[in-house]
């Protein structure tokens, strides 16, 4: 399956296609397409599959497990940038910043704890600094990680001013269970942008929000999203030959 996607050019015709989604988006709200950066979440496919996605000329990908992010990096280009995006637990900070090196961005600091971690593991290795956006649950579901809303601020400051070896580059949420979200739910985290920039006195321009999907990417554009985080439209439907662990 996943090798003839691959011979086929299935993955390649559709980024094509979320970029040019991705544009009239960004027209359609006055904006322009390359202020938004479409990450390529790649999770359970072949590294055929995203070598074909990067053969095409995309360099942004995402992963939810630092098992398979460790295992793929290797085996692609070094100039490809990764965000890791998924549920991070301390015990595994050390394997993932020292299995890649070229990894950009963890999206989902979510609270204290981890930041520390990363922190630590960051100047341990003697890596730059790690960009980092702040993860928060915008539907108030218990399913979902992230801070709530309202201790945001706090976070924030933590990881701007506590942790030197962090980069706070953003905001990011998750939609509802079934991926997509509403608008309240961007607006909502619009609005923690609001108070975090005026909270830190630095300008929203700077403060990215990471929001929208393969199912809403198009709304979250429209409100303001800087990345958004494209899987499944891309690569076709996840398939999980195994059980993958955090």
């Amino acid at each position: 399956m996943a090798s003839s996607a691959a011979i086929d050019g299935v993955a390649a015709a559709a980024l094509r296609s979320v970029m040019q989604r991705v544009q009239l988006a960004a027209q359609k709200s006055g904006r322009v397409a390359h202020e938004i950066r479409v990450v390529a979440v790649s999770k359970t496919k072949p590294v055929s599959v995203l070598r074909q996605v990067y053969d095409a000329g995309h360099r942004c990908f995402g992963e939810n497990y630092v098992q398979e992010l460790v295992e793929k990096a290797p085996q692609l280009p070094e100039d490809i940038e990764w965000h890791f995006i998924g549920n991070l637990q301390s015990n595994k900070v050390k394997p993932l910043l020292t299995g890649v090196p070229n990894l950009a961005m963890v999206e989902s600091v979510d609270d204290k704890k981890i930041a520390n971690r990363l922190d630590t593991v960051v100047a341990s290795i003697g890596r730059k600094p790690l960009k980092v956006l702040l993860q928060v649950n915008t539907s108030g579901e218990e399913s979902k990680s992230g801070v709530e809303p309202s201790g945001c601020v706090e976070l924030a400051k933590h990881v701007s001013l506590g942790c030197p070896n962090l980069e706070f580059c953003g905001l990011m949420t998750i939609g509802m269970l079934d991926y997509t979200s509403t608008p309240e739910n961007f607006k909502t985290l619009a609005n923690c942008r609001t108070e975090v920039c005026k909270a830190l006195g630095i300008p929203e321009e700077q403060c990215e929000l990471s929001m929208g999907m393969s199912a809403d990417f198009e709304l979250a554009i429209e409100l303001g999203s800087t990345n958004v985080r494209i899987g499944s439209t891309i690569f076709g439907a996840r398939e999980y030959p195994k059980k993958l662990s955090n």
